[in-house]
């Protein structure tokens, strides 16, 4: 390493163009589900003894009037909104704390909050993490429009599944698995995640409706930042004469609607990753944690500012939807205890409620020491 310096701190630097861009990320990303929590939080009441960003020992930090301590501490890997009553950063209820309170000082503990207020509170951190996707997009809608193309074959390769099923030069999705699809995007999107499912086709071809039957096969192809991704294909492609390429434009309100569709769309395909996963039907390979956010972070940041931002919002989703699986201390196993004690009309006893935090603390462990393994060894 003949330059040491240059190395940490030049323009392609592991510091400067990998760590801060993956920090500035992740930061953003994590302030805004905090502030979610903390927003809905306070506005039913709640009182909040610390909004941080990081975790461990904190570098700098103020306390506001109202008592809430803002502060962003050494470790960049995510954070915690601490309200009155918590027992600690993962909002475990602190009942003998609370019951040791004043009238005044339950007034604003969080465990003492009706049903219906806890959960909206803990839900908005994901919804806030949803909104800011949705924000994102709608700006680039707005501001650039969308590239389309007709879903029409140019081309069927030889063996493919497409082939295989039938397919021909000429012909037009219509819908794929009972969905309308009217761009090739649209096609792509289904068929991508579903390498090995036979799915149901509709084309249009001379005039007649033909229902064709294929199953994709699982491809490597290279993203837009360079990273190996597979995916499911059937082995059809476009031209510039079957496609039709044109740049839809949006209006500001326009804009929203897309985003809000595009935002459903990553969701569900997000959605159907894990439960493939779960079963064993997707690359685990496909699945990274800091390590590989943090290279896409640089590569993204070498791309420029707008790749940053895109990733902000993909990245956005994932955490928003990550957050709401059912398990403690994540916010969907909060949910699902608040979602018990609304059926009882009582809350769900204390011993219950440890047994679930122990057990989801430990997968939630587990999994993130498995994308660890992902991102150093295991790919």
């Amino acid at each position: 390493m003949s330059d040491p310096l240059g190395y940490l701190f030049g323009g392609e630097s592991l510091l400067v163009g990998t760590l801060l861009p993956f920090i500035l990320v992740l930061a953003v990303v994590v302030f805004v589900h905090e502030m979610g929590h903390f927003i809905v939080g306070r506005l039913c009441g709640i009182g909040v003894q610390a909004f941080s960003i990081g975790f461990g020992p904190e570098l700098i930090g103020y306390t506001a009037r109202n008592g809430t301590r803002w502060k962003l501490c050494a470790i960049p890997l995510g954070g915690y909104v601490k309200f009155v009553g918590d027992l600690n950063a993962a909002s475990a209820p602190d009942g003998q704390g609370v019951a040791a309170m004043s009238e005044a000082e339950r007034k604003v503990a969080f465990p003492a909050q009706p049903v219906w207020k806890r959960a909206a509170t803990v839900f908005a951190g994901p919804a806030f993490n949803f909104l800011l996707t949705i924000a994102i997009l709608s700006f680039f809608f707005a501001s650039y429009g969308r590239m389309v193309a007709d879903p029409t074959i140019a081309e069927v390769n030889a063996g493919s599944p497409a082939a295989i099923a039938g397919f021909k030069p000429g012909d037009r999705f219509i819908n794929v698995e009972g969905s309308e699809v009217t761009t090739f995007s649209d096609v792509q999107r289904i068929v991508n995640g579903r390498s090995g499912d036979e799915l149901s086709f509709t084309v249009e071809r001379e005039g007649r409706q033909i229902e064709l039957k294929a199953v994709p096969e699982l491809m490597e192809q290279t993203d837009a930042l360079g990273n190996k991704i597979k995916l499911g294909v059937i082995g059809v492609s476009i031209t510039n004469d079957t496609g039709n390429f044109r740049r839809i434009e949006y209006s500001p309100l326009e804009s929203v609607g897309a985003a809000v569709v595009e935002t459903g769309h990553i969701i569900s395909r997000t959605g159907t990753f894990m439960k493939r996963l779960v079963m064993g039907r997707e690359d685990k390979c496909q699945l990274g944690g800091p390590v590989k956010i943090a290279n896409m972070a640089g590569q993204a940041a070498q791309h420029g500012f707008e790749w940053l931002v895109q990733l902000i919002a993909m990245l956005s989703v994932g955490i928003g939807l990550f957050n709401l699986f059912p398990l403690p201390p994540l916010d969907g196993g909060h949910l699902v205890i608040y979602a018990g004690e609304a059926v009882l009309g009582r809350p769900v006893p204390v011993a219950v409620q440890e047994l679930f935090f122990r057990l989801g603390f430990f997968v939630v462990i587990g999994f993130m020491g498995f994308v660890f393994y992902n991102d150093l060894f295991g790919c």
